[in-house]
């Protein structure tokens, strides 16, 4: 056989055909398309390839900010000898996260079988037993004042369990089921994910019939039992546990309070859902009276619900009677084993899915968005100018648009309540009464510390809340766009008896817990290849957990070394003043210092703003009255300060307020801008102060900051409405006189006229209602 082969051209290529020897076709050719560099450095303008490499991994990663400055410093770090490194492959790593797994009880995958049509199912339900978990916290140092408080002879250790289904995969074809336990006994932020339920298959012929729905109910319950089986037992006889502080306790773990969605709800809970009689997992509330917070209806018990199913063993006509009756499953609930664990009574209602993304996201924004666009396009385009023109705040979503954008972020619906009153008050008028009321339930149902008071105030304002959705309802007569009769309208009636009996509803809301979806779906995109992915999933988790529990070792080790090492005022010496988001002591903190100027220049910059007319006189004035005032002598003797106007002072665009909260007394702090350009846009916020009326009595208004410098010597709606003074009157004030921060919104249909948006903050809330301004 020949090894040589013809090469014949296009003809319009005009070129002979070629033969060749088959070692060498087609070589000349590469060889003349190799592009000839004679760049020695093609990774400028990195200022060298080690430089280029790192941004180029950096950038795959897709790291942040955060995370790129913590692996440079770790980088040089190492290049300084000043730590030691051992990794050299990614086999080593998973050897090291294998060891450090161990530290922690893993998890355990379990086979569920289930009969259906006489066939036997099997499913996996993934958990680390409960109890093992407990012992965990119990036996972390880190942990254990936490725990020291407890007393010896008896106390309860208190879990909190959450659930729900969601997506993994953006088509919604893959999804997971995670349990998030959290320890009561704890601070509201830690918490530990415990479990993978099972998902039952869709199946096209089956689903909607009501056995199959009833099978997912006992799949659910008795994958759960795998969950607490552990603690049962314990429930009963308590346990006596060395804790770290070398005191035995005698601990009795209960359930205390379950969280979840509505629908979760319905499946903890076995009642049959939105369409039943009785719709309502607490309560025996008929499902044609959701909307009445007047009438007190009979609550549901564990002892009840197991009477009406053990009927149906019993005979199935009589007992799917008294279950169709009752809105019950005829399935046996897996904290009915679990004593003191009633599920209607540690069900709690959440304001998350209840308020902010149930009453006012899906209904009364969708609402008021037809109502406004009903108007016209004018409307529309008048609202979403509102909006965009309102004032920016820290921790507040600004929205260019809202009329014709999907929202699905709790937080983007919360922050637009916070601001529909004022950017759409002169919209629909019946509908912003029930949104005004709204708002103040959300407040009062959001505070962290509840008095007698706050729950009063709060369950009045539920019936004022009915009674203005009924008039609003009665408005829209035959246009009425939307039947208000649901059971998320209903949760409103025990949400301040969850308070009452469990605390302040940050404990069983479910928004700290539906934020771990975020890193399973990321682990699930980013370091899953798509196959057996609850094992897959539940080991990242499990490793996310350890790492967690050493990085706060590891914190905990350097802040005792530098407690060690340095005093506290030498600790103080060190710290930059200039950094924004330093801790600071005391009322108030200046930062983002500009350049040097004086008050010729100043009065020279801002020559067309007549707020700063006479600005030197102004500023003498105030000092000299102000200092004696506050019997602070004056330099040198003297007996009236006179600036000169080569005199220095330097300006400040940021400002950090300290102050006591109305809420629960401890220091709040807010961050006030006065900028000319912040992110290239003027800013000057707005903020409530402490002063005295002409006759010298204690007064409180709000101002808006125009320039802050340091200067050395040697209602229906319930509106606050404000008018600004002309610019000319604008005065002097001491920083040391800002109480805290406030966000003041323009009245679009006047330059001079501002609403105080008291729904900013619980804090600013209480302060409004108590008329301390």
């Amino acid at each position: 056989m020949s090894s040589n082969g013809p090469t014949e051209y296009h003809p319009n290529a005009h070129r002979e055909p070629v033969i060749e020897h088959f070692s060498v076709f087609g070589q000349v050719e590469a060889d003349k398309m190799r592009p000839h560099v004679d760049d020695e450095a093609p990774w400028t303008p990195f200022r060298s390839r080690a430089d280029f490499e790192f941004a180029e991994i950096a950038h795959q990663a897709t790291l942040n900010q955060d995370q790129t400055d913590w692996l440079l410093m770790l980088v040089w770090r190492i290049v300084d000898g000043n730590t030691n490194f051992t990794l050299k492959s990614h086999a080593n790593l998973s050897k090291a996260w294998d060891l450090a797994a161990s530290q922690m009880t893993p998890f355990e995958k379990h086979i569920i079988p289930v009969q259906h049509k006489k066939e036997t199912l099997e499913f996996e339900m993934h958990t680390r037993p409960l109890w093992d978990w407990v012992l965990d916290l119990l036996n972390e140092p880190l942990l254990a004042p936490y725990f020291s408080s407890l007393p010896s002879n008896g106390a309860p250790f208190a879990i909190i369990l959450y659930t729900d289904k969601t997506h993994l995969s953006s088509s919604g074809a893959v999804k997971g089921y995670p349990v998030i336990a959290r320890c009561a006994n704890l601070p509201v932020d830690i918490r530990n994910r415990d479990g993978w339920l099972p998902i039952v298959p869709e199946d096209s012929g089956e689903d909607g019939k009501l056995t199959y729905t009833n099978l997912k109910r006992v799949i659910w319950h008795e994958s759960f039992f795998k969950l607490l089986e552990s603690i049962i037992i314990y429930v009963k006889t308590g346990f006596a546990h060395e804790c770290h502080d070398h005191i035995t306790r005698w601990l009795y773990p209960l359930i205390l309070l379950l969280s979840a969605d509505y629908e979760e709800q319905c499946v903890m809970t076995l009642i049959r859902g939105t369409n039943c009689n009785c719709p309502c997992p607490v309560c025996l509330v008929p499902s044609t009276k959701l909307y009445d917070h007047v009438t007190t209806y009979p609550l549901r018990t564990a002892e009840e619900a197991q009477a009406h199913v053990q009927l149906y063993f019993d005979d199935r006509v009589a007992g799917e009677e008294a279950l169709k009756e009752h809105g019950l499953r005829p399935v046996k609930n897996v904290f009915w084993k679990v004593p003191n664990s009633d599920p209607h009574e540690i069900i709690s209602q959440d304001s998350l899915h209840l308020w902010h993304m149930g009453l006012f996201g899906r209904h009364k924004f969708d609402d008021l968005k037809k109502r406004v666009g009903n108007l016209g396009h004018e409307a529309l385009k008048k609202v979403n100018d509102q909006f965009d023109a309102f004032p920016q705040w820290r921790n507040l979503n600004h929205f260019s648009r809202v009329t014709n954008v999907t929202f699905s972020d709790r937080n983007k619906f919360q922050d637009i309540s916070k601001q529909i009153l004022y950017a759409s008050h002169n919209a629909s008028y019946a509908l912003l009464r029930c949104i005004a009321s709204y708002l103040k339930l959300d407040m009062y149902i959001s505070l962290d510390v509840h008095t007698a008071d706050t729950i009063a105030a709060g369950e009045a304002e539920l019936l004022v809340y009915q009674k203005l959705l009924e008039e609003y309802l009665v408005l829209q007569g035959d246009e009425r766009m939307k039947n208000w009769n649901f059971p998320k309208v209903h949760g409103g009636k025990h949400i301040f008896c969850d308070v009452l009996e469990k605390g302040a509803s940050r404990n069983f809301s479910t928004h700290p817990n539906e934020k771990q979806h975020g890193p399973i779906k990321r682990a699930y995109l980013r370091q899953t290849n798509r196959k057996d992915v609850a094992n897959q999933l539940l080991k990242l988790n499990h490793i996310s957990l350890v790492s967690e529990f050493i990085r706060s070792r590891i914190i905990h080790l350097d802040e005792e070394r530098l407690r060690r090492i340095a005093s506290e005022s030498k600790l103080e010496d060190d710290e930059d003043e200039t950094k924004d988001d330093q801790v600071f002591a005391g009322h108030i903190h200046l930062g983002s210092p500009q350049s040097l100027t004086s008050f010729a220049l100043v009065e020279e910059a801002y020559r067309s703003n007549r707020a700063f007319a006479h600005f030197r006189k102004k500023v003498t004035v105030f000092l000299n009255n102000f200092l004696p005032s506050n019997n602070i002598p004056l330099p040198n003797g003297s007996t009236w300060l006179r600036p000169a106007a080569e005199d220095t002072l330097q300006e400040y665009c940021y400002l950090k307020v300290n102050y006591e909260s109305f809420v629960d007394w401890k220091t709040a702090t807010d961050y006030l801008r006065c900028n000319p350009s912040f992110y290239g846009c003027e800013k000057r916020d707005c903020a409530l102060i402490r002063t005295h009326d002409k006759d010298g009595n204690d007064q409180n208004i709000f101002v808006r900051l125009l320039f802050m410098f340091k200067y050395v010597v040697d209602w229906d709606l319930c509106f606050t409405h404000l008018r600004a003074r002309p610019a000319a009157l604008s005065e002097f004030i001491s920083i040391h006189s800002i109480i805290r921060g406030a966000l003041l919104v323009p009245d679009y249909d006047s330059d001079t006229d501002f609403f105080v948006v008291d729904y900013m903050d619980t804090d600013m809330f209480l302060r409004s209602r108590r008329k301390f301004f």
